[in-house]
């Protein structure tokens, strides 16, 4: 039997648990049914989160700091300086979410369990909405573009109305050529004024 590392043990945890939240609810995350779950003992579940408020924690963490490396990735890979922050949110959360849908459920835990475990979300859009605004583009418009994303984020989190994966990309496309606009008038506008 191949052993996992410490990292890999702490993913398989998560994912036990971002899917009881998932599949059952906020009720039945307990630590033995997440051990359960997670096939390994409760003590092995405790040696790497010693309560549920620590699991919750870390599915938020987990979630929070994937996106923000994904995002930041984006950004260093993008040749054109304006408008970066707002295309690599773009892209994000439409193309390249997190790949075990379930683990968004750790958001709706951490709100029911103890809103302040929200907070490495919270930390990293206060960051995120700062670059999108200063991104040279306009900071309304990149806001409205980073809020519909979020949109499309959270329908598919609530499971409250998903659009089919074609008016997904249609969305997308339609955001995308948003932001070439804005950069576009952007562009323009700096060139007019030197």
């Amino acid at each position: 039997m191949m052993k996992l590392s410490k990292q890999s043990r702490k993913i398989t945890i998560l994912n036990a648990a971002s899917g009881i939240v998932s599949d059952k609810g906020i009720f039945n995350l307990t630590l033995e049914a997440v051990a359960k779950e997670a096939g390994i003992s409760k003590g092995g579940l405790l040696y790497h989160f010693p309560s549920k408020e620590a699991l919750v924690k870390g599915m938020v963490e987990h979630l929070a700091q994937n996106y923000q490396h994904k995002i930041s990735d984006n950004v260093e890979r993008d040749p054109l300086e304006r408008g970066k922050w707002t295309r690599s949110f773009l892209n994000v959360t439409f193309n390249q979410g997190y790949p075990n849908k379930d683990m968004h459920a750790g958001l709706l835990a951490a709100k029911a369990v103890n809103p302040k475990l929200m907070a490495p979300l919270h930390d990293a859009y206060e960051k995120w909405q700062n670059n999108i605004e200063n991104d040279g583009l306009d900071p309304i418009d990149a806001t409205i573009i980073r809020l519909a994303a979020d949109g499309i984020w959270l329908a598919e989190l609530l499971e409250h109305y998903n659009i089919d994966d074609e008016k997904k990309k249609e969305v997308y496309k339609r955001l995308h050529e948003w932001i070439q606009d804005l950069y576009i008038k952007a562009e323009k506008k700096e060139k007019d004024s030197n």
